[in-house]
Order: structure tokens, then sequence, then C-alpha cells
């Protein structure tokens, strides 16, 4: 069962992950996605699939490889989704600078997607991992912004990250779409499923309304 999507804007939604399973007789812990790099992207949505939940005390690291000269490529933490926090965006930079950008700076270039040309041969994976939460806080504590990831322990006072509210709005929005087409499964009784046309149905949807109005996330209620 797909349990996780990743977003690239205008790009079709990816919901087939790889699962990496070194023991057949264990469920995986490990997914990866691959794409081309071209045509050339900032950001990354992830997020947890509707009705998917993770089991207690763990949480889903993200991390990504790029192409490098090197034989094989480190994977580097972007951050985590969870129960609590079921999506996330990523500022990334392509080929070459891995800088972790501060809020300030996300949110001016959210929309700014860049037109420099790129190899379209390249191609870019990105790995989650289930891991305990415990081990994703601590390397979420070494990310220069530990906003850009899931806040597994919120501080006293701490408002909310714009990012942050951005993702559960844009999460939001798929639901709302979403749950009119929910329908009985007939293999578990009392769950409910939703077909992944109905879901590229609303990426289709809400892709325009983005093009057509930058903005209407901002200026949803909270």
């Amino acid at each position: 069962m797909a349990m996780f999507s990743v977003v690239l804007p205008g790009r079709p939604c990816l919901t087939e992950a790889v699962p990496i399973q070194p023991d057949p007789n264990t469920p995986p812990t490990n997914f990866a996605f691959t794409f081309p790099a071209a045509p050339r992207f900032s950001h990354i949505v992830v997020f947890l699939l509707p009705g998917v939940t993770l089991p207690p005390d763990v949480a889903a690291a993200v991390y990504i490889q790029f192409p490098t000269q090197q034989q094989q490529p480190e994977f580097r933490f972007l951050g985590a989704i969870g129960n609590e926090k079921p999506s996330a965006i990523f500022k990334v930079s392509l080929p070459g600078s891995l800088k972790t950008m501060t809020e300030a700076e996300q949110e001016n270039e959210m929309m700014d997607e860049g037109a420099d040309a790129i190899d379209p041969n390249v191609t870019i994976t990105l790995g989650i991992a289930i891991e305990s939460t415990q081990v994703v806080r601590e390397k979420l504590a070494t990310l220069q912004q530990p906003s850009t990831g899931l806040e597994l322990v919120k501080r006293a006072g701490q408002s909310s990250m714009t990012t942050k509210v951005l993702a559960q709005r844009i999460i939001g929005n798929a639901f709302n779409f979403l749950a009119s087409f929910a329908a009985s499964d007939p293999r578990a009784q009392g769950e409910e499923v939703i077909s992944l046309k109905s879901f590229r149905d609303w990426w289709a949807k809400f892709e325009r309304r983005i093009e057509a109005d930058p903005g209407f996330l901002e200026r949803e209620a909270s």
C-alpha cells in the first residue's frame, strides 16, 4: 500500500515509492522515489497519503541524494514528517549549493522555481526512512534551521512556522477535496479508501488554481 506522496512543482504527484527491504520477512522501513532533475525545481513537498498513520514513537525521515562525481553520493537529511505533522515543504538548491535557506528566503522563493537549463539525464533520489522520533529529533537539532522538518518537540511559546502552516493548508485542501470521493474498503471493515485517480484530479485542480492565484493559500483561514 502506498504511504507517501512527493510533489514537485509543475509535475504529476509521485505515489509509487520503491520499498528497500533487506529482510523479506519484515515490513519495509525504507522507501525511495527517483525522478529526473529537469525541469529545475527548488521545493519538494512530501506528505503522508490520506488514511496512512505511522506506528507510535516513529517519524518518516526525508533524505535527498544529488548526483555528484562520487561513486556513491551521500544522502542529505532534509527533515521529517509524522502523524502530528503529515506534510512538509523542503527548500533545495540544484545542482550545486545545498545551503539550508532561512524561513524568509523560503517564503520569498516559494513560487520562483528558476529557469536555468540542467542536464535532462540527471536523476535525483528522495529517500524516506521510518525512524524513531528520538533519532529524528537528534538529526533535526543538527540542521541550521530545524523548522524545515517536523517539530517533534515544540518549545513553550514558540510560534508556528510559516512553512508549516502552508504545508498544513495544502494537505487540508487535498483532504477537503478527496473526502467526497472516499469509498468503503471491501477488504477492511470500517475503513475507507480513495483512488489514485481522485488524488491526481485534485493535484491537477490545485496546480491550475496556484497558477491563476498563487497567494490563495496565504489568505485561507488558519
